[in-house]
């Protein structure tokens, strides 16, 4: 599981993904896909980068947060430290692992938009193999965008 966050326009947005993989290797490309429900796609639409954020099974809260409350309703980052990166895309100064893509291409997937990203900054905050949390860690969220 991944948190996604985006800046445009003013607006912050972020939200807790399950469809996400790298896809190629050379050059370096990885892809998120968004829920066109979801207040975080309305926002990157218009993003230019998006973070993507590793969480550890510990950081359940953020992913609560990010899962489970919409944008529409709270300002997630008034919750959470964070720090603006490229282009203003907030960073989780909480997550194990994180880097901000340039969104290169956006593919049209049903009722989700897969946003294909060139990393062009990224960190690991700490060290070690943390266990990531997964689907099954968060499997009891109801989500927090409208239906």
């Amino acid at each position: 599981m991944y948190v996604v966050t985006a800046a445009a326009a003013g607006e912050r947005a972020g939200c807790l993904v399950g469809f996400a993989s790298q896809c190629s290797i050379h050059p370096p490309r990885f892809v998120v896909w968004l829920s066109t429900a979801n207040r975080t796609y309305r926002v990157a639409r218009n993003a230019s980068h998006l973070g993507v954020h590793l969480l550890r099974r510990q950081d359940r809260s953020l992913a609560e947060l990010f899962g489970g409350e919409t944008g529409d309703r709270t300002d997630k980052f008034a919750r959470v430290p964070w720090h603006p990166e490229h282009a203003g895309t907030p960073v989780l100064d909480g997550a194990c692992a994180w880097f901000v893509g340039r969104v290169e291409d956006r593919l049209e997937g049903g009722d989700h938009v897969g946003f294909l990203l060139a990393p062009v900054a990224e960190a690991r905050a700490v060290a070690g193999e943390p266990t990531l949390l997964s689907l099954a860690d968060v499997v009891d969220l109801t989500p927090g965008h409208p239906a």
